[in-house]
């Protein structure tokens, strides 16, 4: 009896050694809970992948103790509109997304997405350091039931159909909702019906709706509306991507459209948007043209006028003439002698010319960042009391896939004083979560995932620029996914905790 006792007592010694230093406890930080409320002193103990207590804590024997020396520590940021996942399959540290204290992205943004059975066989082939979430993609179910160059039309009822199950598969699946990509050409061309009858089978399931909405410049009204229909008919959330005024004319009318989206909530939509902290955006040269006559130059004149600014715009990518690449707009159509209305058809026409001839060309053909919004409106839709911060992000081009996270914590909570750290740093997790439907994530909370990171407020700023827009953020100090610690002083650890989030 005395050997069976003192073989349980080894036993038990063994298991909570082995507990003890599987154990972290993050102390000496000022807690930023993601809830919105005022911060606080304290320590944090994880174990496992798990977040087990909170508050004035003591070291336990055996754990890895983690001085914050004073620091932030707050949840993991999500990004809730990301186009980081190719470049993620490539580098798995996710240096993009550490870097800048993001923990989860959610993709399959503007319409185009991977399904699910395709997206878990990745990330089960092969292990990332960050959490990864999807939409199914409008624009992929039209391009697969279609065919990818047959979308320049409404779809049929039997081809709808076709869609509705397909998307049903995918939600049955995980995926979380249905996003669309209406101000693109595989998309553009959809009636409202049919992004209607898609949207109730996202709601049948109990998932969300998410749209880069039809425009964003010159019939953005009617944009607006169509998505506040689509909540009203549905009975589900709505999310405006990256919410924006992209034409001159309605520039610094943000409020008014607020007062809009306000109004819809009052009758019980439940319509929400993400926003990202800078006044140009990233895409094609085709998006500029509103009502896709690439040749008409009336139109390219109204996107000159209108839409952006060609001495503040800046190609980012074009492979028909690399040596483009880095100039605006104005500069390359004085290069070749022409009106930048004129410079933006033939630069239209290279890209069309080059794609025909390189079929099998891999990468973007051609991207521009262009200056089209106004300071005033981007921080009247960042302060939105329903308005969650995104990147709308990739690996290069548009400083916003390294920066846009620091930008707002410095630029906008801390210099320009908008908001409140805690309001800043909620609208990256806590409400961001509640926008997405993820329950366990977005939160210090006991028993939620252990997404943490620990920042200095003093000194969190974006570097990245246009020129160069791989600069990494400088203030994010420790990043944990998971539980496991996968960034530290501007560098990855190699560790790869990352896990597919389903609904």
């Amino acid at each position: 009896m005395q050997k069976l006792t003192k073989k349980i007592l080894l036993v038990l010694t063994v298991l909570f050694s082995w507990h003890s230093l599987s154990a972290q406890l993050i102390k000496n930080v000022i807690i930023v809970d993601g809830t919105g409320a005022q911060s606080y002193k304290g320590a944090v103990r994880i174990s496992e992948n798990k977040i087990v207590a909170i508050g004035d804590l003591t070291e336990n024997k055996g754990e890895q103790v983690i001085d914050g020396k004073g620091k932030v520590l707050a949840p993991g940021f999500i990004d809730s509109h990301s186009h980081h996942f190719s470049s993620l399959m490539e580098h798995p540290e996710g240096i993009p997304n550490a870097s800048q204290g993001v923990t989860s992205i959610i993709i399959g943004q503007d319409g185009e997405s991977y399904l699910m059975d395709t997206l878990m066989a990745m990330m089960q082939s092969k292990p990332v350091a960050i959490n990864v979430g999807t939409y199914t993609g409008h624009s992929t179910l039209r391009e697969m039931t279609m065919g990818e160059n047959d979308v320049l039309r409404k779809a049929t009822p039997l081809e709808i159909e076709h869609m509705k199950s397909m998307l049903a598969t995918d939600l049955k699946k995980g995926s979380l909702g249905l996003s669309s990509g209406l101000e693109y050409e595989q998309a553009f061309y959809s009636s409202n019906q049919e992004v209607i009858d898609l949207a109730k089978v996202a709601a049948e399931y109990h998932t969300r709706y998410m749209s880069h909405i039809r425009s964003e410049d010159i019939t953005i009204d009617d944009a607006m509306e169509e998505i506040i229909e689509i909540g009203r008919v549905t009975k589900m959330p709505v999310q405006v991507s990256h919410i924006k005024i992209g034409i001159k004319d309605k520039w610094n009318t943000a409020n008014s459209f607020l007062i809009k989206l306000q109004k819809a909530r009052a009758e019980g939509i439940n319509i929400t948007a993400d926003v990202y902290p800078y006044n140009f955006w990233n895409s094609t040269l085709r998006v500029l043209f509103a009502k896709r006559d690439y040749e008409n130059l009336a139109s390219a004149q109204f996107a000159v006028d209108q839409v952006f600014d060609a001495t503040a715009s800046v190609l980012v990518q074009f492979a028909p003439v690399p040596v483009y690449k880095g100039k605006t707009i104005a500069a390359i159509a004085q290069e070749r002698k022409e009106t930048p209305a004129v410079t933006l058809i033939e630069l239209i026409k290279l890209a069309s010319k080059f794609k025909t001839a390189n079929p099998n060309f891999k990468g973007t053909v051609e991207a521009i960042a262009a200056k089209g919004m106004s300071d005033q409106d981007v921080s009247a839709f960042i302060s939105w009391s329903y308005s969650n911060i995104c990147s709308d992000g990739n690996t290069g081009g548009h400083p916003r896939g390294y920066g846009s996270f620091p930008r707002v914590l410095g630029k906008y909570a801390r210099d320009e004083q908008l908001m409140p750290l805690e309001t800043a740093i909620f609208k990256m997790t806590g409400l961001t979560a509640e926008h997405l439907g993820i329950q366990d994530r977005g939160l210090i909370a006991v028993g939620n995932y252990a997404d943490l990171v620990l920042l200095d407020p003093a000194t969190v700023n974006d570097n990245s620029t246009i020129q160069n827009s791989k600069a990494l953020s400088t203030g994010i100090e420790m990043v944990w996914v998971n539980g496991q610690l996968i960034f530290q002083e501007q560098k990855a650890t190699g560790k790869l905790p990352g896990v597919l989030i389903k609904k």
